[in-house]
């Protein structure tokens, strides 16, 4: 299984990966190559955590696709090395690429277009806490983002819909996804996500207002958040706000990502 964006998954692979977070767990010596764009701080400490708690052994490889060097001749000389990559790479396309000419599984730990394991983490949450995904009112709150790329991804493997609300000029088309303008009269969560660059100033930061016009629903934002910009509110003061406990699902969930990409 190679994991570079939610779109290349099945619903049968959603549900498979999750029913693995309850299921025991055999030690692998699987061999990861693992590289890691910047800070990334609870993604790489969770995989880190993961690879051990599994017996996987990890080889870091600072910038793998950094280099000039020509993707097929980087699998062709990593791939007799290693079990399985997990990488977090801006450049999509190049990851993209990489996945394709590696026989290996690689699983994407962040690029500029998704967040596969942020987003099947936070799905993961939600399916459980309100017993079906297809029944939750999910309401993504800012411009287009990669995580809210990956839930995009998401909601068309799952079919369920979601409502985004951002000025009308970040607006898309897409056939799971119903963009609004305004704040909807009902949500059952609200995802936040730091915006992309360049978008400084908008009349739809989030604010507590905003919330009790839902009927006060769950928040989940997406870490890193900055109060002040995508927020206008403390989340951590917000009664609804699903945050550090939630987020140590982190470590369960790409734990059965990865014994689903390599068997194990």
């Amino acid at each position: 299984m190679k994991l570079v964006s939610l779109s290349s998954l099945s619903e049968t692979d959603v549900h498979a990966i999750w029913a693995l977070i309850d299921m025991p767990q055999r030690p692998t010596e699987a061999h990861v190559a693992w590289s890691f764009e910047g800070n990334g701080i609870r993604t790489r400490a969770t995989f880190i955590r993961a690879f051990r708690e599994l017996g996987m052994q990890f080889t870091e490889l600072p910038n793998l696709l950094k280099t000039h060097e020509r993707v097929i001749d980087l699998a062709g000389y990593l791939d007799p090395l290693f079990d399985l990559y997990v990488i977090r790479n801006a450049d999509h396309e190049r990851l993209e690429a990489f996945a394709k000419a590696s026989s290996r599984p690689v699983i994407n730990a962040m690029s500029a277009s998704g967040h596969p394991c942020e987003v099947l983490t936070d799905a993961f949450y939600l399916n459980s806490r309100f017993s079906n995904l297809k029944h939750v009112r999910i309401c993504l709150w800012g411009p287009t983002t990669n995580v809210f790329r990956s839930w995009h991804e998401l909601a068309t493997v799952l079919g369920i819909n979601l409502i985004q609300v951002c000025e009308a000029r970040f607006h898309e088309q897409h056939p799971s996804v119903e963009f609004l303008s305004k704040v909807p009269s009902h949500a059952d969560v609200v995802i936040t996500d730091s915006w992309p660059n360049g978008v400084d100033h908008s009349a739809l930061a989030l604010s507590s207002q905003h919330l009790t016009l839902m009927g006060s629903p769950a928040l989940l934002p997406t870490p890193p958040f900055t109060i002040g910009r995508e927020v206008l509110l403390d989340p951590v003061a917000y009664q609804g706000f699903v945050g550090y406990e939630q987020k140590k699902l982190l470590i369960p969930v790409q734990k059965a990502i990865l014994r689903y990409a390599t068997g194990a």
